[in-house]
């Protein structure tokens, strides 16, 4: 005679997927003054002054920088907004973003 009191249930666990994540890259340019890279990182990616400084020499130094990672659409709208607060000021600097992999 078979136990009824056993259960033969599979415990399952769900667990939501994290989005992919994007990271925003500063691009170099030669033309925007370095104190309004720093400014602009400051205000748009909320960085302290010395982590801006380094993005700045790194971008400058090496042609791009890692800025920051989020969520496509944040990183987006952070690029955009970045790039377009750029231009308003008359300079060419850009910010884009790609996947992390």
């Amino acid at each position: 005679m078979a136990d009824t009191n056993t259960k033969n249930r599979t415990d399952t666990e769900l667990k939501t997927a994290r989005p992919p994540l994007y990271k925003v890259m500063l691009l170099n340019d030669d033309y925007t003054p370095r104190e309004f890279v720093v400014r602009l990182l400051k205000s748009e990616f909320r960085v302290p002054e010395a982590q801006a400084g380094a993005i700045m020499l790194t971008a400058h130094t090496k042609g791009a920088c890692l800025v920051a990672v989020f969520t496509r659409e944040i990183a987006e709208e952070k690029a955009t907004r970045a790039t377009d607060f750029a231009r308003e000021h008359g300079f060419p600097l850009l910010f884009t973003t790609e996947p992390e992999e």
